[in-house]
């Protein structure tokens, strides 16, 4: 049996039938391509298919798609503005923070609403902590935990010269 199910994924409105067991991270995958979000463990361990879902960082592979209904959804394809990378996007790139590139999305995703909620004042360990719900099978973390930094300080930058904040 098939659903309709509604949501905005990446700012535009989407509409489709799924089955009512369809995984978020499968309804993005298979039904809209976004295959950024990838499918990594399918138990919340390892926070590769990592995206936004109104305003909060989900783990999209233990979320069932109907349950985001009207809701708003970010996935990696969506934080970049034409050509330009998201702060956070810049970051890894720039300071190399991916090795094969698998757990990277996730990686970006869970960073940018650490930043959110944190700003860039956080220490090596606090990072750590929050970035538990992210494996890197790859790398030693030294490059992602550089990018996040990196990425933390452009993003509160950023958001201190924004017209919104009152900066001219």
């Amino acid at each position: 049996m098939t659903n309709t199910l509604t949501m905005t994924v990446n700012g535009a409105s989407v509409t489709r039938d799924v089955p009512a067991n369809t995984l978020l991270v499968h309804f993005l995958r298979d039904s809209l391509r976004l295959t950024g979000t990838h499918v990594g463990c399918d138990t919340t361990q390892c926070g590769a298919c990592t995206v936004h879902l109104d305003g909060s960082a989900v783990k999209s592979c233990t979320t069932l798609a109907m349950t985001c209904e009207g809701s708003d959804v970010t996935t990696i394809e969506g934080l970049a503005s034409g050509d330009t990378l998201h702060p956070m996007q810049e970051a890894f790139r720039a300071n190399h923070g991916l090795q094969c590139g698998f757990c990277t999305p996730g990686f970006v995703m869970s960073a940018i609403k650490i930043v959110e909620r944190l700003g860039s004042g956080f220490d090596d360990t606090a990072l750590r902590e929050e970035l538990e719900g992210n494996i890197c099978r790859c790398t030693g973390y030294h490059n992602i935990m550089k990018s996040i930094r990196a990425g933390a300080e452009a993003m509160t930058s950023k958001q201190k010269t924004s017209p919104d904040n009152g900066a001219e």
